[in-house]
Order: C-alpha cells, then sequence, then structure tokens
C-alpha cells in the first residue's frame, strides 16, 4: 500500500536550456484534488496528464505513455544524502510523490488503484534531459541519474478521476513478466545485448517497443 504524499502541478516558465520556449518542470504541491485524463498524442494532444499541468517540450514529455511522472520519497531520501542537500516534492518535476511503493522493483505494467478510483499504468522510467539538469544545478547530472537507475515511473491512465493528496494507493494487477523499472531502464539504457527481454513486457511504449523489434532486426 502506497500514498499519494504529494501532488504537483507546473505553470509555463522560461526555458532552461532546451529549444522549447518553455518548460513546466517547476512543479509546486497542491492541496486540492487535480483532474487527471489520458491526453493523447504526444505532440497533438493535451501534452500532461493533470489538467493545468504544462509542459514545454512536447516532442520528448508528456502524451498517453507519459501522462503521469512519479518519484517516491524513498528514492528522494537516497539522493538527499548523495547530495547533501534537501530535496522537496516538485523539485524533479513529478506530478506525484509517492511513499510505500518500490518504485524501483515495480513491474512494468502493473496498476496503481487509488482510493480515488483513478487507475494508472506504468510504462517505463525517465530518461533525463538538459532541463531537468539546469533545474538541479548538478554536475553531469544527467549520468549520474541515468547511471543510478532510481529513474521514477512514468505512467498511462487506464480510467481517469482525481489525483488526491493523500490519498491510498494500491498495486494490482501486476504482469507475469516480471520485468521491473529497473532491469528495463538497465537494459535500454546500459546493457543492449538484452534487448530481447524488453518484447516479453507488450506495456511498455509502442514507439519503444518498433525501436526495440527494428534493432533486433
Amino acid at each position: 500500500m502506497g500514498v499519494a504524499e504529494s501532488v504537483n502541478v507546473g505553470s509555463s516558465e522560461p526555458s532552461m536550456g532546451k529549444d522549447a520556449p518553455t518548460t513546466g518542470i517547476i512543479k509546486k504541491p497542491v492541496s486540492a484534488p487535480v483532474t487527471v485524463r489520458a491526453p493523447g498524442p504526444k505532440t497533438t494532444g493535451l501534452h500532461s496528464g493533470v489538467v493545468g499541468d504544462h509542459i514545454g517540450d512536447t516532442k520528448h514529455h508528456g502524451g498517453d505513455d507519459q501522462a503521469i511522472y512519479a518519484y517516491g520519497v524513498e528514492d528522494y531520501s537516497w539522493w538527499a544524502a548523495t547530495l547533501g542537500r534537501d530535496l522537496p516534492p516538485g523539485l524533479f518535476g513529478e506530478n506525484l510523490t509517492t511513499s510505500g511503493l518500490d518504485l524501483v522493483g515495480g513491474v512494468i505494467g502493473e496498476r496503481w488503484e487509488f482510493d480515488s478510483g483513478l487507475i494508472l499504468q506504468v510504462t517505463f522510467g525517465r530518461i533525463p534531459c538538459l532541463t531537468f539538469q539546469n533545474r538541479m544545478g548538478e554536475p553531469r547530472w544527467v549520468k549520474r541519474f541515468a547511471a543510478a537507475n532510481r529513474s521514477g515511473a512514468y505512467l498511462r491512465v487506464i480510467t481517469p478521476g482525481m489525483l488526491v493528496p493523500g490519498d491510498r494507493i494500491t498495486v494490482a494487477d501486476r504482469p507475469g513478466h516480471g520485468l521491473t523499472l529497473a532491469e528495463s531502464y538497465e537494459i535500454y539504457m546500459h546493457d543492449r545485448s538484452r534487448l530481447a527481454r524488453l518484447l516479453e513486457a507488450p506495456e511498455l511504449p509502442p514507439k519503444m517497443l518498433a525501436e526495440v523489434a527494428q534493432l533486433l532486426g
């Protein structure tokens, strides 16, 4: 059983180092519930799964397979100890800060059911970008974040509803293939000799599965 420790929403801010003119990475906790729905295609849809949440770089972020980004307080604690600084909820640009969920050992395709009725599904981890590095102000942050394999979880919307601060989260319908966020991330980012393993998880983003199939010939 997990808890939605913080729900975070970002407004439009000036770009922090990418081609897009704006960014929504500066997310702040909200006290009221927010509406969540499937945003549609990445470049042409509604972008974020959270109503009122801004995404500037619509080429690389948002869309159905990245509708919600979640990060765990447990992984925040690890980074806080590693970096020697406080890391408040929303700093990594996540919409949902969780506690009590395993975001390293979570399985691709598992469903998170919220007491509010909202149901989300884990799709993959976060690939860091220059905007994230500039936001953090840490040297070599892109490489350090990727190497640590504490990527957080992107989620797609299965059943729309309300994302409520403090809501309980139950992990349900965990697929039998057992491909975890950590294993899939390690393969895709660092060990492409094992790419075939990714094809065992049909819940991965379709674009990623097509890329893997093409690479394998």
